[in-house]
């Protein structure tokens, strides 16, 4: 085992009024300011956006996954090469989720034991094992900054008894990940709460995986389908149940309303796909709401995406060209369009950091979310 842990986090403000934090998260990649929203590159690549461009946008933390590294091109490969780090050229800290949640999404192909999850890959149906222990094996090739707990997420809908088996099985696969682990120096093990939309399974999921003593804990098996009112009622408990002095995750979550009402609960960081797939099929966030850029009055618009936004796309293309790029089907609307949302979610992060080092977050909140959700085009 390492004589020390892989990451620190500091708590640097707090907010009167809720439960948001301002805090620092040091780690062998570099440093994170946190509240943080983190991009995916979930195949070693944020869709469509170079590394260079991320850096330049504010990112400062990436997340990768497991699942799809392991089947292509495999881990070995990517360890050959010196690490995630060192095959994507990204510089600075990563983190990789363990797989879990896209087995579990394969339905179908898949069959779970107290071993782990048995699975066909969606690519050639070639049938894999996903334990604990692999699940760390991959990771630890990888070489990301943080790492997280194989962990079995539930369905939702889903009854008391099968979230309780759900979570109780997490629980048991978290110390086999804790024990399959070594290098606890260079990264940091993150262990998942769950326990479905049930608050007294949620609280003893934290229990057993808060007396494991790890450096930092994330909320699992929220926004997979449930109402957002119901995600909100959970994560209200989460800030009595996790400990203070350490960074909160919660799992594929990225939307602005998501971001600001999970900083109030005291949540810390945030990942989510929204940014790029929404960009994909023409979508922007702006700061007056959603924008379908396939809508036919933007056909002679020379005013920018977003006239409040300081984005390489909005600064030097209008919604005209922009327009036109999709409606073209050519390659550059998905990474303009990418590079807006993508600054759209890490500027409202930078402004929530400074709310409450003002102590003007519930302020900076109600503002943001009226003009985004009431104030629109």
């Amino acid at each position: 085992m390492g004589g020390k842990d892989a990451i620190k986090f500091e708590l640097l403000a707090t907010d009167r009024n809720t439960k948001a934090r301002r805090g620092r998260l040091t780690t062998p990649h570099g440093e994170i300011d946190t509240p943080v929203f983190m991009p995916v590159g979930t195949a070693a690549t944020v869709k469509a956006v170079k590394p260079e461009d991320l850096r330049a946008l504010g990112a400062r933390i990436l997340l990768s996954n497991t699942y799809h590294l392991f089947l292509r091109p495999g881990h070995e490969i990517v360890r050959e090469a010196g690490g995630l780090h060192a095959f994507m050229n990204w510089d600075g800290p990563i983190l990789t989720d363990s797989g879990g949640f896209q087995v579990f999404s394969l339905a179908a192909m898949r069959r779970i034991s107290e071993e782990g999850a048995e699975f066909r890959s969606h690519i050639d149906g070639s049938k894999h094992m996903l334990t604990p222990e692999k699940s760390i094996e991959v990771q630890n090739a990888l070489g990301a900054d943080i790492i997280m707990a194989f962990d079995e997420c539930a369905d939702y809908p889903i009854d008391h008894r099968r979230a309780e088996e759900a979570s109780e099985r997490t629980s048991r696969w978290l110390e086999r990940c804790k024990a399959a682990h070594e290098d606890t120096d260079r990264q940091a093990l993150f262990g998942i709460m769950q326990g479905g939309m049930y608050k007294d399974l949620r609280r003893r999921s934290a229990e057993r995986i808060v007396a494991m003593d790890l450096p930092g804990y994330a909320i699992g098996g929220l926004s997979v389908g449930e109402p957002k009112a119901l995600m909100y009622e959970i994560l209200d408990d989460c800030d009595d149940l996790l400990p203070r002095e350490k960074p909160r995750y919660l799992m594929g979550v990225g939307s602005p309303d998501a971001l600001f009402e999970g900083v109030a609960r005291g949540v810390d960081m945030f990942d989510c796909v929204l940014p790029t797939r929404e960009a994909r099929h023409g979508a922007a966030m702006t700061s007056r709401g959603g924008l379908n850029i396939k809508n036919a009055r933007f056909e002679r618009d020379f005013g920018p995406l977003d006239p409040e936004c300081d984005c390489y796309t909005c600064t030097h293309y209008s919604r005209a060209y922009l327009r036109h790029l999709f409606k073209s089907g050519e390659m550059l609307s998905a990474t303009l369009l990418s590079l807006h949302n993508l600054r759209f979610l890490v500027r409202a992060a930078e402004g929530i950091r400074r709310s409450i080092e003002s102590g003007e977050f519930v302020a900076y909140k109600e503002a943001f979310l009226r003009k985004y959700y009431f104030d629109g085009e």
